[in-house]
């Protein structure tokens, strides 16, 4: 007879009736009773009301009768904790029972029954099931205790459970070890600091002998125990891969993950040149086929995890490719995976078969595969340069099908393919024209103008085909209006006279009749290039353009280290760190594989700071915060609605800030195209038979030592000036950016101020394995306009190991805003990984600008006029230096002594300074000549400068 009879509802099936069954003397109608309960409380009545009388039940020898009523008292003992505690009673005599099945139960019942009240009563019980004689119990009891750590932390520590945990490690049954560690595993993910496993060579020992007799469940937390231990050398590395490799061969996909992923950490500390690396290699690629004949929702899973493994070791599987061939009944998703395999694992040997097999994919009917593999004859081409021509034709065979998305895919790939190998494959242009008007899609519409743009002296009639897309310009994504307006200006850059027209309405159209602020920015800088320096202009649109790289795809080095020892589990299928999508701090901690054998990176220690650096420079790396990143992002492309909040001084004009906020200073108040409001339109060729109205140059004022030069001088001579004369003081370089926190990337540096001009010296550092590019850096809005006057030019791209020293020229134009502490700089770098931010304090010195002398008269007068309130006195210490030593040193940096007088055997020195905002500074100085102190007094229209200029002072008499 089923079960089901429970489930149907009658008169009897009411509480009163199910009250005096429960109490009846006949154990098999007590037994019909209670399980009566059960089915009403599994779909969903309350029969909490019931309590006692279930509870009553207990007092049973019947095994199935007392799992029912603790089935029951799991489910309400949080909705009744008062009459929980009856049930305590029998629990601690159960613990005792003769039969080892009713101890195991009542220890796991008590580990589930999550109430505060009950878990100082269940301790004894615990402590005797843990040392219990029979293994069942132990292995039991083991998971009880990481149930009540989760209850009450400090309880099981103050009972010492956790220390005889410990010792189940060295239990003598399998699964007793198994329960032990994962117990252990999961107490010490919620508490990451504390050292809970700590294993040692005897205890990996006794994990490993545990191995090969547990459960399936047993051996993955042993194999995911083993792979958070790191092996003291190379030869225990070795002897725990011999032990973990027959795992490979288990049935269950999740152990061969589990010991796939304690390989790839230990393979690391072996060498290459090891037989036995070389054996592991070949082992390793049959447990992973075998995962492929699984049904396709584990495929998927296995192929994620592939993915991983082929980035990291691709020589594993290299000799498999015919694996990764897509069968016609694979799910889409299982297919779009292979393909990406297939790619990783392409190589000249297998070129040929990869090739067919994508052809043949191309002409699928699934448009989504059908894509990816049109993408993926391009990636084959850009990965093996052998293949490249094959692959061409192979491309173009797919452009005559005339299939609409099949021809975009084609010409995105190829422009691709013309950015790694130009002036090769260029015949095939007239081919792609023919199927300009086909295109309905922005990315393939971009790559065809580019292609255009960029080969715009072989096509005849690229001016037409260009000017096809400016009909439409407004209707076009960003993406295409963006592409388009360099393409125009690469065309005019090459045929002047013929696109004099063309060149006008893109940039009017772009500057003028556009809301979008990197399209109108794009619009003035060629403008103002266009109309600045022609030749500079070629210089920069027409520039050799960097190859672009083999894969672009990968995972950055460090994640995917990160993710090798996630092998198995979600973050390896998500391709992303749990940090990534677990809440709370459950789960977040960082694993990295261990270094590579012979490789001594982990033990070098940084280098030590300079005794001068003060502790307060070192940088903090800023936190996220929306509001914060907000304003890095927001990248103030418009122009301020009104100028610097503070008196601007003629050297805020030096470098001219291109993509900052100040485009009305940018083009000068002279400028006949642009007036103040950035709406006017750049008047071009305005009756100058073709060629670009000047632009106005910013005059500089005559005390400076040299010219900084104009508008995009300055962009196109980054050092000049630089470190050519002595200047103010210049601090060491520190570390502003680890390499840690920066995926790889490392950047230090420091401030210099020489002959007017500000700039940052960077020292950037490839720390990762791959190579780096497309460095950008922004400023946020800081206290005094400090922004790049130019961007920042990596020449070539940035090989692992390589640094690179760049100076960057800085003005003081950009956006304003009060920073806390005042010197403060918050910087963003980008570069081909990612977005990256720091924040550093810069010495206020770089700011004394040097038309900072006042006149006598004039210091009188405004010593006298700046209220008493608003002077500050500073000690400078140990500067034991004479007046004349302090006052040349200190005019170095553009501090300048105006007046020198003895009062009573002191000497005073009277100074001023001027900051680029245009604030002055007064300072009175005071030197004995027995005593190694100084006193400054400053003075000041804005007092809370005045303690950033006395840290000036002291950091410039100091070095």
């Amino acid at each position: 007879m089923t079960d089901s009879k429970y489930f149907t509802t009658t008169k009897k099936g009411e509480i009163f009736e199910l009250k005096a069954e429960l109490n009846s003397d006949k154990k098999e109608k007590k037994k019909e009773a209670v399980k009566k309960v059960i089915a009403s409380m599994t779909v969903g009545k309350d029969v909490s009301a019931l309590f006692p009388d279930v509870v009553n039940c207990m007092q049973t020898d019947n095994l199935e009768l007392k799992k029912l009523v603790y089935l029951y008292l799991m489910n309400y003992a949080k909705s009744q904790p008062d009459m929980a505690i009856m049930a305590v009673n029998t629990f601690v005599k159960d613990c005792e029972d003769p039969n080892p099945l009713i101890r195991a139960l009542a220890v796991r019942t008590m580990g589930c029954i999550r109430v505060d009240k009950i878990t100082e009563y269940l301790c004894e019980p615990l402590r005797k099931c843990l040392k219990d004689e029979d293994p069942y119990v132990r292995k039991t009891a083991a998971v009880c205790v990481a149930k009540l750590h989760d209850i009450n932390a400090q309880l099981v520590e103050d009972q010492g459970f956790l220390d005889t945990l410990k010792d189940l490690i060295s239990d003598s049954n399998p699964m007793v070890v198994a329960n032990a560690v994962a117990a252990l595993s999961e107490i010490a993910e919620s508490h990451p600091s504390s050292n809970l496993l700590d294993l040692n060579p005897q205890s990996i020992n006794k994990l490993l002998t545990a191995l090969n007799e547990c459960t399936e469940w047993g051996q993955i937390f042993i194999l995911d125990c083993l792979a958070n231990y790191m092996p003291k050398d190379d030869r225990e590395a070795q002897s725990i891969c011999e032990r973990v490799t027959p795992r490979l061969s288990h049935a269950n996909s999740a152990v061969v993950l589990s010991a796939v992923k304690v390989l790839m950490k230990f393979m690391e500390m072996l060498s290459k040149d090891l037989d036995y690396y070389g054996t592991l290699l070949k082992k390793l690629a049959p447990p992973l086929v075998t995962l492929l004949s699984a049904e396709p929702e584990l495929q998927y899973v296995a192929l994620r995890n592939i993915n991983l493994i082929v980035q990291k070791r691709p020589e594993i599987l290299k000799h498999e490719m015919k694996v990764f061939f897509v069968k016609y009944n694979d799910p889409i998703y299982v297919k779009l995976e292979k393909l990406d395999i297939m790619i990783r694992l392409a190589s000249q040997a297998n070129i040929a078969q990869v090739l067919a097999e994508l052809k043949e994919y191309a002409t699928e009917v699934d448009v989504d595969f059908v894509r990816k593999a049109v993408r993926a004859i391009g990636r084959c081409a850009i990965k093996v340069e052998q293949s490249a021509e094959r692959c061409v034709s192979t491309l173009l065979d797919l452009i005559q099908t005339k299939v609409n998305y099949v021809v975009q895919e084609a010409i995105v790939v190829i422009k691709d393919i013309f950015r790694k190998y130009p002036n090769k494959y260029e015949s095939v242009i007239a081919t792609l024209c023919e199927n300009l008007d086909s295109l309905d899609e922005p990315e393939a519409r971009a790559a065809m103008i580019w292609i255009v743009g960029e080969y715009a002296e072989r096509i005849d009639n690229a001016d037409e085909l260009l000017e096809s897309f400016l009909e439409g310009f407004h209707d076009e994504s960003t993406q295409v209006q963006l592409q388009l307006l360099t393409a125009i200006v690469k065309l005019f850059l090459k045929k002047p006279t013929e696109t004099q027209e063309l060149v006008q309405q893109v940039l009017s159209l772009a500057t003028q009749d556009s809301d979008n602020p990197d399209l109108r920015d794009r619009g003035y800088i060629y403008w103002r290039l266009l109309s600045t320096d022609p030749v500079a202009a070629k210089e920069v649109v027409l520039a050799e353009k960097p190859l672009i790289s083999e894969e672009t795809d990968l995972i950055e080095p460090t994640l995917l280290e990160e993710l090798i020892c996630y092998i198995g589990t979600l973050a390896s299928v998500y391709h992303k760190p749990p940090s990534a999508f677990v809440e709370g701090s459950r789960g977040v901690v960082h694993k990295s594989l261990p270094p590579r054998s012979g490789s001594m990176e982990s033990a070098e220690s940084p280098e030590a700071a300079p005794a001068g650096a003060q502790a307060a420079e070192q940088p903090a790396v800023i936190p996220s915060q929306g509001d914060l990143l907000g304003d890095l992002l927001n990248l103030d492309l418009g122009p301020p609605a009104s100028g610097p909040p503070v008196a601007a001084s003629p050297v805020q004009m030096g470098a001219v800030d291109l993509l900052g906020g100040g485009l009305e200073s940018l083009m000068g108040d002279e400028s006949e195209g642009l007036r103040s409001d950035v709406g006017g339109s750049p008047s071009i060729g305005g009756g100058s038979g073709g060629t670009f109205a000047p632009a106005p140059i910013t005059t500089m004022p005559a005390n400076l030592g040299a010219p900084l030069g104009s508008g995009l001088g300055d962009l196109f001579d980054l050092t000049g000036g630089v470190g050519s004369l002595s200047g103010s003081y210049v601090p060491p370089k520190t570390v502003w950016l680890p390499a840690m926190k920066a995926k790889g990337l490392e950047i230090s540096g420091t401030f210099s101020r020489q002959v007017g001009s500000i700039s940052m010296d960077l020292v950037l550092t490839n720390k990762a394995l791959q190579v780096m590019s497309d460095f950008a850096i922004q400023f946020n809005r800081n206290s005094f306009g400090l922004a790049p006057a130019a961007p920042l030019q990596v020449h070539a791209p940035l090989a692992p190991n390589q640094s690179v020293e760049i100076s960057l020229p800085l003005n003081t134009v950009g956006s304003v805003m009060k920073m806390d502490p005042l010197n403060n700089l918050q910087v963003a770098v980008k570069n081909n990984i990612d977005v990256f931010y720091f924040s550093t304090l810069y010495p206020l010195h770089i700011l004394f600008v040097e038309d900072g002398k006042m006149e006598r008269q004039m210091f009188l007068a405004t010593w006298k006029d700046i209220p008493n309130e608003n002077e500050a006195q500073f000690q400078l210490k140990d500067c034991a230096l004479s007046a004349d030593a302090v006052s040349s040193k200190l005019q170095g940096s553009n501090i300048f002594t105006i007046a020198k007088r003895n009062v009573e055997g002191q000497d005073m020195l009277y100074q001023s300074l001027k900051l680029t905002n245009g604030i002055w500074v007064l300072a009175e100085l005071r030197i004995q000549p027995s005593n190694p102190s100084l006193t400054l007094s400053l003075k000041c229209r804005a007092p809370e400068v005045s303690q950033y200029v006395y840290q000036a002072y002291e950091t410039i008499l100091k070095n």
